[in-house]
Parts: structure tokens; C-alpha cells; sequence
């Protein structure tokens, strides 16, 4: 019995770090066809994705449980505006990305995914009304503090980081709110797009002005497999996410950032300065204060007035 419980915990590892390093890896794509203008490449994400996703599902034999899922989604009109707020944000987020990756702003689309946790959680003590503990407080004014003093030093808020920490973050707050399986909520997110995005791609066509074409082969083909490359992580995560504590996939989430960190320095040569490291820095010890947070032994070394009235704990009660 417990083989088989590290066994599943196992594959889930396997397949939940899989996914990670799949997404930390996936600005080399979108520089492929960094020549394709970015809302393009977007529209055909969307109706490729969509396409995909309709095939695992056909694959895997579950279209009875996905239509039940849509079924009561139908039935209960603010579970529908969720996932259509939903939609939009990853339509935002997915915009952003693309469009950083290949205007060369790769480390700070590394930053945005490096402060979504702290976003996330943030979110949840706003809306949810959850609890916020002292070392989670310190968390946040450090990472305030790293993107404080990147806006400092190059005069430029980071609007692409922010974007994508919140996008992302307000994404997975409509998704805890629909609780809905992981491939029947991004397949209808996907279709609520998709007839906008082909829309588009039919205009850009029209116009002479779309990169989707035989004459291309290599492009049509990356823009295809632009379905593929967001389904697959997707798929993957949701089969390690279903086998591992929250607090092993809270961990391994961190691959993703790392290696895109690592191919915007070493692969595409972005600067790094002195004090953008500065400000990752802060951003790194936040994440190490967040996550020991989640230890009883490192919450023992809470200040005793923060457990007092008056504190962020009493204040959220």
C-alpha cells in the first residue's frame, strides 16, 4: 500500500515538474516565429489549443464527464461569468507573455511568474477573506521592495511583470471560484475565444497580411503546434496536481521562472544588472520567507505582538 502511494507520488512529481519545465522553456518557441505579430500568434494559440483539447478529450474518453461539468457551469449563470472572466485574463496573460518573450523582455516575464504566489495570496486575503501571518506580511514588503527598486533604477514601472503576476493570479481566482476540472475548464476558455480569434486570423487573411500559409510551411506548422505546447503542460499538470499536497506542487512551480530566467541571461543575452539581480534578490528571499511560512516550525518564531490585537492575524479575523 504504500509503495503504491510513493509511486503515485512519484508520477505525480514527475509529471507536475514536467509541466513546469515544459512552460519555463516555452519562450524558445514563441522566438521561432517571433517574425509573426504577436496577436496573431495569440489567435492561433487559441483555436489550436481549442482543437487539441477537444481531441484529448475524445482520446481519453471523457466527454461524459466534461459535458456534466459544462452541463451544471450552464445551469449556474455566475459560475459562467467566471469562466468568461476567466478567458479574458489568460487571453491578457498569454498576450503579455508572447509579446514580452519577443520584444526581449524575458526576465521580466521570469519576475511576473516569481511574484505570483505572493499575488495569489494577496488576492485571497482581499477577496476570500483568508488570513494573513506575520511572515507573509514580510514577504510582500520585500517583494515590494525588489519591485520598487527595478522601477527606481531603469525609470520604467514593471508593467509586464505586474501584468502577468495579475492576470494570472485573477485567472486562478475565477478558477477556485467555478471549481471545475482542469481540461474542461481551459477547453471551454478556449472556446469562448476562439470564434473572436478566428475572426481575426480570417481579417488578417483577408488584408494579405496573415503569416498562416503554405507559402510558410515552417511557420504554419509552429503556429499549429502552438495548441500542442499549451495543451501538453496542461494535461501534465493536471495528472501530477491530482497526486501531490499543495505544498510539493507550491515548490516545483518554481522551476518555470528559473529556467526561463536562465535562457533570457544565457540563451538571448538580456542584461543583467547589478540591480535588476538586486531586486530578485528581495523577490528570491520573499519566496523563501513565503514558503517556510507554510512550516509550523518557522511560524513558532512569529513575533509575539503580531499575535496581539491589533496585529494583520486579529485584523482578519
Amino acid at each position: 500500500m504504500k509503495t503504491d502511494q510513493t509511486n503515485l507520488q512519484a508520477t505525480g512529481i514527475a509529471s507536475a515538474a514536467g509541466a513546469y519545465i515544459l512552460w519555463g522553456i516555452l519562450p524558445v518557441y514563441w522566438k521561432l516565429i517571433q517574425q509573426v505579430p504577436s496577436e496573431q500568434i495569440l489567435a492561433h494559440r487559441f483555436i489550436w489549443s481549442f482543437v487539441f483539447l477537444l481531441a484529448v478529450i475524445l482520446v481519453t474518453r471523457k466527454t461524459g464527464t466534461c459535458l456534466s461539468e459544462v452541463s451544471e457551469i450552464v445551469k449556474e449563470p455566475r459560475k459562467l461569468i467566471c469562466v468568461m472572466l476567466a478567458s479574458v485574463l489568460i487571453s491578457i496573460n498569454w498576450f503579455t507573455f508572447i509579446w514580452a518573450v519577443n520584444h526581449n523582455h524575458i526576465l521580466e516575464t521570469s519576475l511576473g511568474y516569481y511574484i505570483n504566489p505572493l499575488v495569489s495570496v494577496m488576492l485571497g486575503i482581499i477577496v476570500l477573506k483568508e488570513k494573513l501571518s506575520f511572515w507573509e506580511a514580510v514577504s510582500f514588503l520585500l517583494a515590494i521592495i525588489g519591485v520598487l527598486n527595478m522601477t527606481f533604477h531603469y525609470g520604467v514601472f514593471p508593467w509586464v511583470a505586474l501584468t502577468l503576476a495579475f492576470s494570472f493570479g485573477l485567472y486562478g481566482l475565477f478558477k477556485k471560484m467555478v471549481d471545475i476540472g482542469a481540461i474542461t475548464g481551459i477547453t471551454l476558455e478556449t472556446l469562448f475565444i476562439t470564434p473572436i480569434a478566428l475572426t481575426f486570423v480570417f481579417y488578417v487573411h483577408i488584408n494579405g497580411t496573415g503569416a498562416f500559409s503554405i507559402n510558410t510551411p515552417m511557420v504554419t506548422a509552429l503556429l499549429m503546434g502552438a495548441g500542442v505546447v499549451t495543451a501538453v503542460p496542461l494535461v501534465l499538470f493536471a495528472n501530477g496536481a491530482k497526486r501531490l499536497p499543495l505544498s510539493i506542487v507550491g515548490f516545483l512551480q518554481y522551476i518555470a521562472p528559473t529556467l526561463t530566467l536562465f535562457l533570457g541571461i544565457f540563451l538571448y543575452h538580456e542584461p543583467f544588472t547589478s540591480s535588476r539581480l538586486t531586486s530578485f534578490i528581495f523577490i528570491w528571499a520573499a519566496l523563501t520567507i513565503f514558503s517556510l511560512s507554510k512550516t509550523s516550525w518557522f511560524n513558532q518564531m512569529e513575533p509575539v505582538f503580531f499575535k496581539k490585537k491589533g496585529s494583520f492575524d486579529s485584523y482578519n479575523n
